[in-house]
């Protein structure tokens, strides 16, 4: 067995509810073995009163799902070297570690090799990030990983059009005992975005944003969703 979350979008702060669901694992690296975990645990989801669920990862079933991977969905913006890089390139390329980076040629490889590049795992402490020259915090955990996928939804409005159409996310390889960053979090913060008709504003105003994301009022979420922090 294993437990891994569901991200729900909520209309107001901190726009995500996460469910965490207990399912029968399929251990192996085949795609296959990966695909049985992911309908377990919308089996176990569905069970729960969790319908419409998209699995957001290489491995889903669904093609939207796929498109959607941080390692295939693009981010284009306006002055910059390389447009079109993918979410993956553009987060792990603008990491500032303590003892290097930010290493932006990883904003031009493929996105594997960007997230396996031996630089990222030996330079230290990740202190901030530096995205096209501009300086994001680390604080909240998520937020810059996060800005990077919404805009990225925002610029693709036929994928995020689609994306509207569903009320849950996961993401089988996301271990929350050993990662922070969630493109199915981020998915769910999108829709919830615009369920609270600010998506407009925060893709416009990175400061807003950030503000949005970092609010002190951390109301607690009732029920057996376990409220996500955005801090340290």
């Amino acid at each position: 067995m294993a437990k891994r979350p569901i991200f729900l979008p909520y209309k107001e702060y901190p726009f995500i509810r996460e469910l965490i669901i207990e399912f029968e694992w399929y251990p192996g690296f085949a795609k296959s073995q990966a695909q049985k975990s992911i309908a377990s645990q919308h089996r176990a989801a569905i069970a729960k009163g969790i319908s419409r669920i998209l699995e957001i990862s290489s491995k889903s079933f669904d093609p939207l799902g796929i498109s959607l991977s941080a390692f295939n969905l693009k981010i284009n913006l306006e002055n910059a070297n390389t447009p079109g890089m993918s979410v993956e390139c553009a987060f792990q390329g603008s990491k500032v570690f303590q003892y290097g980076g930010p290493y932006h040629d990883l904003y031009k490889v493929p996105s594997i090799e960007a997230k396996k590049d031996p630089r990222i795992r030996n330079s230290g402490d990740l202190v901030a990030f530096n995205f096209l020259g501009e300086s994001f915090p680390i604080t909240p955990v998520t937020v810059f990983y996060d800005w990077l996928y919404i805009t990225a939804l925002y610029q693709n409005p036929k994928l995020s059009k689609k994306l509207l159409n569903f009320e849950a996310f996961s993401d089988i390889a996301f271990n929350p005992q050993k990662s922070l960053n969630c493109q199915a979090r981020a998915a769910a913060l999108f829709v919830a975005l615009n369920m609270s008709g600010e998506i407009h504003r925060v893709t416009e105003d990175k400061k807003y944003y950030f503000h949005l994301l970092s609010a002190p009022d951390k109301r607690q979420i009732k029920g057996n969703e376990k409220q996500l922090t955005f801090g340290i």
